[in-house]
Order: C-alpha cells, then structure tokens, then sequence
C-alpha cells in the first residue's frame, strides 16, 4: 500500500505537520495515568517517523509541548520533560541509523539545562542525515515565534542591517524557527479536536488541514496513508484561480 501512495508527481505532500492531541484521554480512557499516554504517543512518533520517506513525505513536524502547556500540573510537566529526555536518549542511534536529521523549535530559555544539552546533541549527531527531517516542537507557540522573530528584525533594523523599507512578507520568515524549513502543506490534527492550537501560524498560511477523531496513540501508518491518498485530489490555488 505505502508503495502505491507514494506520490511520484509532485502531487503529495512534502511537509506533513502534526498536532498530536490525545495523548492524555487515550490513557484516561482506560484508567491509567495520563503520562502512560504520552508515553503511548511517544511510541507513535517512531512509527509515524519511519513511514514518511516511504510515502514520499521528506518533512515531518510534530507539536510536542506548547508555550500554554506549562499550564498543567507540575506533575504532568515533569513527566514530560522527563519523557523529552528518554525519548532522545532512547532514540539518538535509532534516528541516526535511519536517515532522520532532527531539529527542535521553540523557546529553549526556559528548558532544563540537560534537556537543551541533549537537544544540541541529538541535532549535531544527525545533522548530516538527509532520508527524512524530524522536527520537533518543544515550548513553542506560533505567537511567541512571531513575536520573538520580530523582536530580532527590530534589532536588525535598529542596527542599521536592515532597511525597513526593505521589509516585505518574505523578510520575517527568515527569522521565524523555521527559516531553514519549507512551508508545511498538510496539517493534521488527532483527537476530534477542530482547532490549530497557536501552531505554525505564519507558516501553515495555505496548507491544507486534516482533523481526525483518532487518538494520537492510535494513529497509524495506514491512517496517514488515507490522509495522504486524499491530499492527492485536492487543488491547491494559493488565493489564485485555475486557467
């Protein structure tokens, strides 16, 4: 199946952007803490990682940990930057045995010193890789990445590196998180939920969206070769007409 959804002509998505929205009700749903849940989702990063260069996806982005999330209990953000830590312990050789260069978005500032050191690690040991480009969302609101990539154009312009008259909608995004990244065509969104959340807001201007009732730990391969079979037929105008 993934052989025949793989797009030849251009016609799939190159990036696929992830909000992965479930985790806790999918454990709560069978009586478990919600961290088992997100451990489960962890889980299915791997396997969603590892499916997108046979589908013909390069580009895979994942929400991991918003700007609003440091909202929840104590208990629940320790455990996951606990599970932030494990994951790239756990997962540095497999993702570099595998092609995957990883990179992070997002506020580092207020990360632990060892979760941003081993964030550098993790992005140096693979940054060489070229199979398929793992991007991972931690801290990171789209709000906050504008305003952070604004503050940075005004310093360039106070400096005299920047002309304002020069500014055009093309100069920002060469500060935003994502300036070495293209653009996301497909978002996907798990969990029933119809909302993008504060993510990628500057960047997922014309993508196309999918919300889906599945649980992010119940997203599999064969759920994104759907999604992926349906973005083959839709027609992206770009705010334009067709001849």
């Amino acid at each position: 199946m993934a052989a025949e959804l793989k797009p030849k002509d251009g016609t799939g998505p190159r990036h696929v952007a992830f909000i992965m929205d479930g985790n806790g009700r999918w454990a709560q749903m069978r009586g478990r803490p919600r961290l088992l849940g997100h451990r489960a989702g962890a889980r299915r990063v791997r396997e969603i990682v590892e499916a997108c260069p046979d589908l013909g996806v390069e580009y895979c982005t994942v929400f991991a940990f918003s700007t609003e999330n440091w909202k929840r209990t104590q208990a629940e953000v320790s455990g996951l930057m606990s599970l932030f830590r494990r994951y790239i312990q756990t997962e540095a050789q497999t993702l570099l045995e595998q092609g995957t260069r990883v990179r992070f978005i997002g506020d580092r500032v207020r990360l632990d010193k060892k979760l941003r050191g081993l964030m550098d690690m993790i992005e140096a040991l693979t940054a060489h890789n070229t199979r398929c480009n793992l991007t991972i969302a931690i801290n990171y609101g789209g709000r906050d990445e504008v305003a952070r990539a604004t503050k940075r154009l005004a310093w360039d312009v106070a400096e005299g590196r920047l002309d304002p008259e020069a500014i055009t909608d093309e100069t920002l995004p060469r500060y935003l998180d994502t300036h070495v990244l293209p653009d996301p065509d497909l978002v996907i969104r798990t969990s029933g939920e119809a909302r993008i959340s504060n993510f990628l807001l500057w960047q997922s201007a014309y993508a196309e969206y999918e919300f889906v009732d599945t649980l992010w730990p119940d997203f599999t391969r064969e759920t994104l070769e759907e999604i992926l079979g349906r973005f083959g037929g839709r027609e992206r105008r770009f705010g334009g007409v067709k001849a």
